[in-house]
């Protein structure tokens, strides 16, 4: 537990999604002598779903605590699966799993924590928290500090990320050792509640609606099917021939969608940011010089924020042009290990 939290409080409720991140983080609880209930959160009818609930039951039985299960399908599909379809829709690139960990994860589990007269809430994310603020894991490479922007004071308050001093691999290692059913279990890597491709999803969910190619001298050069199958920067599926050709642009109004030859087009240095949330609770100093990512894998870089003056929009700009900067994805912001907030690439 967060050697900076109370240590008379006993009472935690851990999320218990069936992985190896979560199964362990209750495991590390337990052991510091908490009282633990696990929560496992049912968010869609899709076997990734059915398969987890029964291995965290097994776990939670192997740990000897009470497992609960919440029925959140509804919430889900109207507040992460709908928004998800309507946002690429609109030519955008939202992230899910951003959305997801404000409005259902955290929100519904601090209402249950609440409810239980527990003191904390505890995930297995990787990401480390010290006095309220909040920092990256220490695996850099599996890091998920990048997913909980738009977290504030008053749920940080409740936290616990009792394996964000933890590496993927001694996590592995704790697993086997504590004799945890899981420790060989694979990590997944698509969105939640998509059980193939985001493009086989899309194409079960949305029509298609043809439309023209072009180049960046307006040249029409083939037909696409529908400007929410494409993402900025992509290069795969673009059924051009003389290629390769990379996604530029989209024009929602004329349907059209703009490629281009010259992979240096999608290199910029700004752009607009809109909805942004800062950790504190407070907006700094501005302009800010941070460090920024632009998705997940983004390695980060050195940028400027500056907000616009009479307007909640906020001007990030890179030292370095970066490829392919995507609207609907996250820009999150970082002082050395320190998450300082993110805000929605426009």
């Amino acid at each position: 537990m967060d050697r900076n939290r109370r240590k008379n409080a006993q009472k935690v409720i851990c999320a218990m999604s069936g992985g190896v991140d979560s199964s362990v983080a209750a495991a590390l609880l337990k052991g510091a002598g908490a009282d633990v209930t696990g929560v496992f959160l049912k968010l869609a009818d899709v076997p990734r779903f059915q398969k987890g609930e029964k291995i965290a039951r097994k776990v939670a039985k192997n740990l000897k605590i009470p497992l609960l299960v919440l029925d959140l399908r509804k919430e889900f599909q109207k507040r992460i699966i709908i928004e998800f379809l309507k946002e690429y829709k609109a030519g955008r690139t939202p992230n899910p799993c951003v959305i997801c960990n404000r409005e259902i994860k955290f929100e519904f589990l601090l209402k249950k924590t609440k409810k239980l007269n527990a003191d904390y809430m505890a995930t297995g994310h990787y990401a480390r928290l010290q006095r309220e603020k909040l920092y990256k894991g220490k695996d850099k490479e599996k890091d998920q500090s990048y997913f909980l922007w738009q977290l504030g004071q008053k749920q940080l308050r409740h936290i616990l990320f009792p394996v964000g001093n933890y590496t993927k691999k001694e996590v592995r290692e704790l697993a086997k050792k504590l004799k945890l059913p899981i420790f060989e279990i694979p990590e997944s890597q698509e969105i939640c509640f998509i059980q193939t491709t985001i493009n086989n999803f899309l194409k079960k969910h949305l029509k298609s609606k043809p439309g023209q190619i072009i180049n960046t001298k307006g040249k029409a050069l083939g037909q696409h099917q529908g400007l929410w199958f494409y993402t900025i920067g992509q290069r795969k599926g673009i059924k051009l021939s003389g290629g390769p050709y990379y996604v530029l642009d989209k024009n929602l109004k004329k349907n059209l969608l703009i490629v281009t030859k010259n992979e240096k087009d999608l290199y910029k240095k700004e752009f607009l940011v809109k909805n942004i949330n800062w950790i504190s609770g407070r907006e700094p100093k501005l302009p800010l010089k941070v460090q920024a990512k632009i998705r997940y894998r983004h390695q980060g870089a050195s940028a400027t924020i500056t907000k616009i003056l009479h307007s909640t929009s906020y001007i990030l700009k890179f030292a370095r042009p970066q490829r392919a900067i995507t609207p609907g994805q996250s820009a999150v912001f970082y002082k050395g290990e320190e998450l300082l907030g993110g805000g929605i690439i426009c």
